[in-house]
């Protein structure tokens, strides 16, 4: 895609065309504000550049009647969510509907280099399969603070090797298009924002919790990142003052009492210290646990299991009630890969949040799990490059 939108009335109408598909002119004029000769104009140059397409007639709103407009469907775009253990690569449309996605597991600790040989080889692999001709632009979700002016992962606690690491300058160059890189957690919450849970709500938190925890906020329909893109680092807001040694140097966070990591260590040492027989059994099929494994142990009824998913929850929920204290969202979002412990941690966080936080805060306020699951980060990083591509050069 070698064409970007000329001002900000190209920019709205591409915008608007992405998030509720194929219009009529008449129809995008309601939600402008343009007079209609000045709105043909801005149109038909659209239409000039190959980004928008004619797609047959409009329904009749009486007298003449108009061809719907569309983006071009041929647009593809890349999504890329790298996760602590696994990388998600999708090829979208211009419209965000996910065409094809690939999961392949990977630990983010074999450094960039090896990472992104893999990220290449899954985004050819959708290529080959006949998806896209080439990628118009690409977006990528990284587990660590990423200085976004510069797409730079920033001392990332559980990323060796990837601090200053030129992310979106070496991927440009290796897959021929623009590139926006951001923190995965962010890319959850444009994802849910734009095709789930989140798609009527301005204000909104969205916390992944797995390998570690984070924290997408959005203000006012946009992600909001701090002066140097570490906001939403909840995972090391202090919730035990002299409690276990974290990643990032400190003691008591709460990654380090209840994560994907943490619970499976927790996990692991019940079954080794004879508090569950599930837990123990299921370590000896597989020589190690993981949250999925707390997950059906809780579900068969384990008592050790849904007191370690009960107990997280309530360190997650006494720290989003505070954060619901001080924001006063409109939605809580839960996802990530410790979902799968379901309506047992969701219960529990709800019961702190509602117990802490102020009733003015919490009498209308959802607290519910995402409904994307693994896209909704692939989802969020083709939202995130088409925002920058469907804005003026």
């Amino acid at each position: 895609m070698t064409a970007r939108p000329a001002n900000a009335h190209q920019a709205r109408l591409l915008r608007l065309l992405r998030d509720g598909g194929p219009n009529s002119r008449a129809q995008l004029g309601d939600q402008v504000d343009l007079s209609r000769s000045k709105l043909a104009v801005e149109v038909d140059r659209l239409l000039e550049t190959g980004l928008v397409v004619a797609d047959g007639l409009a329904a009749s709103r009486g007298g003449r009647r108009s061809h719907n407009i569309r983006l071009a469907p041929a647009l593809r775009f890349l999504g890329v969510d790298i996760g602590a253990t696994s990388i998600d690569v999708a090829v979208t449309n211009a419209e965000l509907e996910v065409l094809g996605h690939v999961n392949h597991p990977m630990d983010v600790r074999e450094g960039p280099v090896a990472v992104f040989e893999q990220v290449l080889a899954m985004a050819a692999k959708l290529k080959a399969s006949g998806l896209a001709d080439g990628y118009d632009g690409a977006g990528i979700g990284v587990p660590g603070p990423v200085r976004f002016p510069e797409g730079v992962p920033v001392a990332p606690p559980i990323m060796p090797g990837w601090d200053g690491f030129p992310v979106r300058e070496a991927l440009s160059q290796d897959l021929g298009c623009p590139v926006m890189v951001d923190n995965d957690v962010n890319l959850m919450a444009m994802g849910e924002q734009h095709a789930g849970v989140a798609r009527s709500v301005g204000d909104f938190l969205c916390v992944k919790i797995g390998t570690g925890i984070g924290c997408g906020i959005v203000v006012g329909g946009e992600v909001y990142r701090g002066t140097t893109g570490s906001a939403g680092d909840i995972g090391h807001i202090r919730v035990e003052p002299d409690g276990r040694a974290c990643v990032c140097g400190n003691r008591g966070c709460l990654e380090a009492h209840f994560s994907g990591a943490a619970l499976a260590r927790d996990a692991e040492d019940a079954a080794r210290t004879g508090r569950s027989a599930e837990l123990a059994a299921r370590l000896e099929a597989s020589g190690k646990l993981t949250a999925a494994d707390v997950a059906v142990a809780a579900a068969a009824g384990d008592p050790t299991a849904l007191y370690l998913i009960r107990e997280g929850g309530n360190r997650v929920g006494q720290v989003i009630a505070g954060l619901v204290s001080f924001f006063n969202p409109g939605l809580v979002v839960i996802g990530g890969g410790v979902t799968g412990l379901g309506h047992t941690l969701l219960a529990s966080v709800r019961t702190q949040v509602y117990r802490q936080s102020l009733p003015l805060a919490t009498g209308n306020l959802p607290i519910v799990l995402g409904e994307l699951g693994p896209t909704a980060g692939v989802t969020g990083a083709a939202r995130l490059i088409s925002d920058h591509l469907f804005s003026p050069a």
